[in-house]
């Protein structure tokens, strides 16, 4: 743990002294400034942490707190339980076009969730690096693509412990005010993961939209689709549903989930969004999520 803190204060550290950057922050290689409208800003996604990539490049410090209740029809395993997630991201902004993001890290406590009972740990360590490859201030059009990996860090007593290569594109198109996202994911986990039931391969689709109502407010709605690509073995079918963003399991490739989140950002502090969405399922097919509560803090410097 300390070994991960340490990491953490170093690149925080490193970040100020930058330079200042096209949107208005500090990047490590720059010195260049663009100036752009304030109804231009785009809310950074507020679902989906681990997945939901915008394609910027910034410099921020994101903190996150999930409460989430599981659906008590996916068996045993997590029947009627709940989880509480804590965790906090760093984006790094390299250049103008390339971005360091640790994405995934934190602690989960579940909750009376069936077979885990009680169990609390933490959680897997997941970092990459985006590549801007488009960005038309002018007509409000981005792209980006990133590569990452997820360490077992995490402890297997909260279905963390396995490790997986990522590989996503996204995309964001602005129309003055009105703001549109789309991410979509690669999940390869690796065959000889340590993790407690093992892990599915996935492909993850996440739907952003945005409307900048006024300086201090922005209702967000947000869409996320999890596709599991691997059956669960024979001797592990009774998890043969998807493990979405909460926890590695082996199965599901028949039992998609998607979910949508609602919610808003509230800017009252310049250069802090202090956010809350409320995310359920959209289909009734066999999943664990349930429904959440997400709270969130971006801090972009």
């Amino acid at each position: 743990m300390n070994s991960k803190i340490n990491t953490l204060s170093s690149l925080s550290l490193l970040a100020m002294g930058c330079a200042l950057n096209a949107q208005g922050g500090y990047v490590l290689f720059s010195d260049s400034n663009v100036d752009l409208d304030p109804e231009y800003r785009v809310v950074r996604p507020i679902s989906a942490p681990y997945f939901h990539e915008d394609s910027f490049v910034t410099s921020d410090v994101r903190a996150w707190y999930v409460s989430h209740e599981f659906d008590s029809d996916t068996g045993a395993v997590l029947n009627n339980g709940s989880a509480t997630v804590m965790a906090l991201q760093l984006r790094l902004a390299l250049t103008e076009s390339l971005q360091f993001v640790a994405y995934k890290d934190g602690y989960t406590e579940f909750d009376d969730a069936g077979a885990l009972e009680d169990n609390s740990g933490w959680n897997d360590v997941g970092a990459g690096i985006k590549w801007a490859f488009v960005q038309d201030w002018e007509n409000q059009f981005h792209m980006a693509l990133g590569l990452g990996y997820e360490f077992s860090l995490g402890e297997s007593d909260v279905l963390q412990d396995s490790d997986e290569f990522r590989l996503w594109l996204s995309a964001n198109k602005g129309f003055d005010r009105l703001h549109f996202g789309a991410t979509a994911n690669l999940i390869l986990s690796e065959d000889d993961s340590d993790s407690l039931l093992g892990n599915s391969d996935m492909v993850t689709l996440h739907l952003h939209a945005d409307y900048y109502m006024t300086d201090w407010l922005s209702p967000v709605i947000e869409v996320n689709g999890y596709l599991a690509q691997d059956e669960a073995p024979a001797s592990l079918s009774v998890l043969n549903f998807s493990g979405v963003d909460a926890g590695s399991l082996p199965g599901g490739q028949e039992n998609d989930s998607y979910t949508i989140a609602v919610g808003a950002e509230l800017r009252l502090i310049q250069d802090l969004g202090l956010r809350i969405a409320y995310e359920t399922e959209l289909n009734d097919r066999d999943s664990l999520f349930g429904e959440r509560w997400t709270f969130s803090a971006v801090y972009e410097f």
